[in-house]
């Protein structure tokens, strides 16, 4: 049977498969992580789908589809998107919505913005979020990132050990806030 006859393998390759785990199923996340992916579902469904939806159809139009890479191109795309839009809508069912600035605790929690010191004696500053807000250039590491669970229930003063890719490191908690990360 010729190529053009058989339908293409719809690898299901859910980005749920790839991105990482949620323990106890819950997506914890603050607000402007969960409006970051409001604002990519809605990108996605209204604005970049519809117009790669005309492109397929026009290109269709054209003739032969075996050898149209607009078309081929365009199917592939469409497969993609359609394939993120599962994963956002997937993370957004499961989000439980965590607002840093209204908590109140003397212990690291999600949400939390800790200052630490390193045993080359560096501070450095890192906000604790969810798995879908990870940005290491801003400081913002994943509530379940080996440093962010050895840092949960962490007080102040705290000494706290934790593996990293180049073995055990210890770091001391100096300061604590909740605020809004942006």
């Amino acid at each position: 049977m010729s190529k053009a006859f058989t339908r293409e393998e719809d690898h299901d390759e859910d980005d749920l498969e790839t991105a990482p785990k949620l323990p106890g199923g819950k997506n914890y996340i603050t607000p402007s992580g969960h409006k970051k992916l409001l604002d990519e579902l809605k990108f996605l469904k209204h604005k970049e789908r519809p117009e790669v939806t005309a492109t397929v159809a026009w290109a269709a139009g054209n003739g032969d589809r075996s050898e149209n890479g607009d078309y081929l191109y365009g199917k592939k795309r469409l497969r993609e998107i359609d394939r993120r839009l599962r994963f956002l809508n997937k993370r957004l069912e499961n989000a439980e919505i965590v607002d840093p600035s209204k908590i109140t605790a003397d212990q690291v929690l999600f949400g939390a913005t800790v200052t630490i010191r390193d045993e080359e004696d560096r501070e450095r500053i890192y906000s604790i979020v969810g798995v879908d807000e990870i940005d290491l250039d801003k400081g913002k590491i994943s509530w379940v990132s080996p440093l962010g669970s050895a840092l949960l229930k962490a007080r102040e003063g705290d000494v706290v050990m934790f593996r990293s890719p180049r073995g055990m490191k210890e770091i001391e908690v100096m300061k604590i806030e909740f605020r809004e990360i942006l």
